[in-house]
Parts: C-alpha cells; sequence; structure tokens
C-alpha cells in the first residue's frame, strides 16, 4: 500500500466552461474561479487558494515553504493529512506549484500548458496560422 506521503503526483482535470460570461478573466475573482475549475467544491477551492497564497508570500519574503512543514500546513488550513495530500498533488498535477529542493513554488507549468494547447488548436486543428492567433 502506497502511503499518502508518496503518492504519485498525477495529472489533474480542468473544467473547461465555452460560455462567454464564464470567462475566468470576466469575473470578479478569477482566482477563486481558477481553484472551481479544479476542486469539486467550495471549501477545497478556499483552501487551494489559502495554499497557493502562503507558498506566493513565502516566496515573496525569500523564505519558501518546505515540505516538511505540512505539520503547520494542516493545522493553519483545519484538513487532515489525506485531504491536504490530495489538495496538493492536484495542484501539482495541474502545474501550479512545483517541488524543488524540498521547497514548495509557484510553477508556470501551467500557462505553459494552456498556451501550448491554444496554439496546436489554432493551428493544428483549426489551420490558422499561428501569427493570427
Amino acid at each position: 500500500m502506497t502511503s499518502i506521503k508518496n503518492a504519485p503526483r498525477t495529472a489533474t482535470t480542468i473544467k473547461v466552461r465555452s460560455k462567454p460570461e464564464y470567462m475566468i478573466s470576466r469575473s470578479r475573482d478569477p482566482y477563486h474561479e481558477l481553484m472551481l475549475r479544479l476542486f469539486k467544491d467550495e471549501t477545497t477551492a478556499m483552501r487551494g487558494r489559502r495554499f497557493l497564497g502562503i507558498v506566493e508570500e513565502r516566496m515573496r519574503e525569500g523564505n519558501p515553504l518546505r515540505t516538511n512543514e505540512w505539520e503547520s500546513l494542516i493545522r493553519e488550513l483545519g484538513i487532515s493529512r489525506s485531504a491536504f495530500y490530495a489538495m496538493r498533488n492536484k495542484l501539482l498535477g495541474a502545474g501550479l506549484i512545483s517541488i524543488r529542493g524540498g521547497e514548495y513554488r509557484l510553477s508556470g507549468a501551467f500557462s505553459k500548458d494552456l498556451v501550448d494547447m491554444a496554439r496546436w488548436w489554432w493551428t493544428a486543428v483549426l489551420g490558422n496560422s499561428l501569427e493570427n492567433l
């Protein structure tokens, strides 16, 4: 049996909305809207946002959040160890965070993947020129 701590970091699912009124950039709170597309329920979305906020704040302070600080994190977020690692693994799988040198860091992998998908769809499927994107 795999322990939670050693669970694989897999890809994740994101909800895509096709109507213009659901565009993240039109939302009053784009960050929250993004979390709702990753997590099934509101409570987990809020915790995911809070966790990302902690990672971002600690990076800015020059004191990155260490992976071995998980116990204080679960107390601060008010969740179980398994819920924390499930949330963390979803954020890792989505490419919003990464772990380097035992530290959590915000990651640009999510953005790069979306840009790559947009370019592929625009050129390969729609047959448009990349210059017109």
